[in-house]
């Protein structure tokens, strides 16, 4: 399954957000997906991932009660609303998938990468 986030534009502190991340392929009800991030000069993190039955979110302690993902299996898309928005959030965002557990954090451990989309939090 190949995957490609869009979504991203510049928000003012507080505001938000919503991210899609389109996959192709027929499998894709069949992954877990998940939200990264990279800032500037920083490492590529773990945001937030969802199973493939909708159930099990798991989130980033940094985001959560402000960030929700969801899927929408017969639209081979998953969502990522982000509310309350921070300047530390500032990143390009990327989705990617895995078969097996949500709650599995590494980058290295998802796959089907694509170009991500660029979010701009202003203070």
């Amino acid at each position: 399954v190949q995957l490609q986030a869009s979504g991203g534009g510049l928000v003012q502190t507080g505001g938000s957000l919503r991210l899609s991340c389109t996959a192709s392929g027929r499998t894709f009800s069949s992954h877990a997906v998940g939200w990264f991030r990279q800032a500037p000069g920083k490492e590529r993190e773990f945001v937030a991932a969802l199973s493939r039955s909708h159930l099990n979110p798991n989130y980033a302690e940094s985001v959560k009660g402000r960030f929700t993902i969801a899927r929408d299996n017969a639209k081979n898309t998953v969502y990522l609303q982000m509310n309350s928005l921070k300047p530390e959030d500032t990143a390009v965002y990327y989705c990617a998938a895995r078969v097996g557990s949500p709650y599995v954090t590494s980058v290295s451990d998802y796959n089907g990468w694509g170009q991500g989309t660029l979010v701009t939090v202003s203070s």
